[in-house]
């Protein structure tokens, strides 16, 4: 086998999780050509990875807005199916992503009707893996990306995997990093409000620990929110909108991030970074905890086949338990006893 194709469209934080894969499929196939295929969005995240030759961007938005350009898209991605891949894995599940890697070859591998979002997409696959859909998210991306290889990942492996986001050098992140307070960076969006942790909670956390909370946001609904928290506390620094490769560079940078589920908290865990996830209405599954990539999540009981948008209790997470298990974090990977008053 000399050249495969991983299709994994979107979102940010799916995309790391399939990622982690890359590193395994190397040390199996080191000589093994890898290409892309992902909505243009997210494509930066994949920049500079060493085990990707190519990245083969697709305008799934501009698709949303302007429904006659698809078949333009489609031509675009027909076009790659010239290289012959030996394999096409679709890592997504879905219809859309089913038929994107039926335009790149006719070898494809996919989980199976049981395993899956939408059981039609594997109508399409030659290949179908069986991982329950309910398991963790992170195994079920790299079961569906070893199996069809012939190979399996231990939990061991995973655990000692090395970061695998990459990034060329941005001056501007280091201006916003203290140099002798802890660098906290604080995800306040996602998708859905109700995932998002409590604006008054993030000002209150940042006016207990006391360090430097820097603040990213995507939209600008997210920074009137990052403006409402800059208010409440002195410690905060709301960073100016950043690109995913500036951004990959800050959370590298950073002692600690707290967030929502959504994709740049998810981006600690590629970088090996300190992290603590806050979920509500959104399963744990998402994540794989470490000793220092950790999860805080409400009593609410989660359906990961049907989510309900409507339960914000992601809001009850008491703000002492994040300051809490923020200090013992920070203790475990820096250089000195840290404390609050």
């Amino acid at each position: 086998m000399e050249k495969i194709a991983i299709v994994k469209l979107s979102a940010l934080g799916d995309i790391i999780h399939a990622m982690v894969a890359l590193q395994f499929i190397h040390q199996h196939f080191p000589k093994l050509q890898i290409d892309w295929l992902v909505d243009r969005r997210f494509a930066e995240i994949l920049h500079y990875n060493p085990h990707i030759r190519s990245v083969l961007p697709i305008d799934l938005k501009d698709i949303k807005h302007k429904k006659w350009r698809i078949f333009e898209q489609v031509r675009w991605v027909r076009q790659f199916s010239q290289e012959n891949y030996d394999l096409i894995i679709d890592a997504q599940g879905l219809l859309k992503s089913a038929i994107a890697a039926r335009l790149l070859g006719k070898n494809i591998a996919g989980f199976n009707k049981y395993s899956i979002r939408e059981p039609m997409a594997t109508f399409f696959y030659h290949q179908k893996i069986d991982f329950a859909y309910e398991e963790n998210t992170i195994e079920r991306n790299i079961t569906v990306l070893s199996h069809p290889l012939g190979f399996c990942v231990s939990e061991a492996e995973i655990l000692a995997k090395t970061p695998f986001l990459f990034f060329q050098p941005d001056l501007l992140v280091n201006e916003f990093l203290h140099p002798h307070l802890a660098n906290i960076l604080f995800v306040i969006g996602s998708t859905w409000a109700s995932r998002n942790y409590p604006p008054e909670k993030f000002a209150d956390l940042a006016n207990i620990l006391k360090q430097n909370a820097l603040i990213i946001y995507g939209t600008e609904n997210e920074r009137l929110i990052a403006q409402k928290i800059a208010e409440k506390s002195p410690y905060v620094q709301i960073i100016p909108k950043l690109d995913l490769n500036a951004l990959k560079m800050l959370i590298s940078k950073v002692d600690l991030v707290i967030g929502n589920d959504t994709g740049p908290t998810h981006m600690a865990w590629g970088l090996n970074k300190p992290s603590i996830t806050l979920f509500g209405c959104t399963p744990v599954n998402r994540v794989y905890q470490t000793d220092i990539n950790r999860v805080l999540k409400s009593s609410s009981v989660v359906n990961p086949r049907k989510l309900n948008k409507q339960d914000d209790s992601v809001k009850t997470i008491d703000v002492n338990q994040i300051v809490n298990l923020s200090i013992n974090l920070l203790n475990d990977t820096r250089s000195y006893a840290f404390t609050v008053e």
